[in-house]
């Protein structure tokens, strides 16, 4: 189960990093259109915050400390740093999921959520619907930035594949 969550979350954020270099200038990261609060900026740093802390640091024992308000506050910051951010999330995802065991799958997630508990299977399947909707949000928010009807091609079927 591990190794498919690995591969979806990687094929999403990778989805990502390219909708952040189709964006033109570094500005347009942090913009927004009237009914919409957050900028892909705010959406790809809040989905790295998001498994840093819950994969890494809750599961994983990383030193990461979330700064959740700095997610959805940040206004600036180069294409180049979203994209840093994004490999590093790559990196410890791709470190850290494989060694969770189907025991810890099976039993209940570490942090209560809203006053509701889960396993942790259903919460990693939560995180990866989550990734999904907000590389959905910067994509056409993106589009409508730019007036670039151009698909970044976010979810690869290709990118499925079990590597052996």
């Amino acid at each position: 189960m591990t190794a498919e969550l690995t591969i979806l979350l990687v094929r999403e954020l990778r989805g990502f990093e390219r909708e952040i270099e189709l964006v033109p200038n570094d500005d347009l990261l942090w913009q927004t259109v009237p009914g919409i609060s957050n900028s892909v900026g705010n959406l790809a740093t809040h989905v790295c915050g998001n498994l840093h802390h819950f994969i890494g640091h809750v599961l994983g024992g990383t030193s990461f400390v979330r700064d959740r308000e700095h997610e959805f506050g940040r206004r600036s910051g180069t294409r180049a740093e979203l994209i840093e951010e994004i490999r590093s999330t790559i990196q410890m995802v791709e470190r850290v999921l494989p060694g969770v065991s189907d025991h810890t799958l099976s039993r209940q997630f570490p942090e209560v959520l809203g006053g509701v508990t889960f396993t942790t299977k259903l919460f990693l399947l939560h995180l990866s619907a989550h990734l999904a909707h907000h590389l959905g949000q910067a994509g056409y928010l993106r589009r409508t930035l730019t007036a670039d009807n151009r698909s970044s091609g976010p979810l690869p079927v290709k990118d499925l594949a079990l590597r052996t």
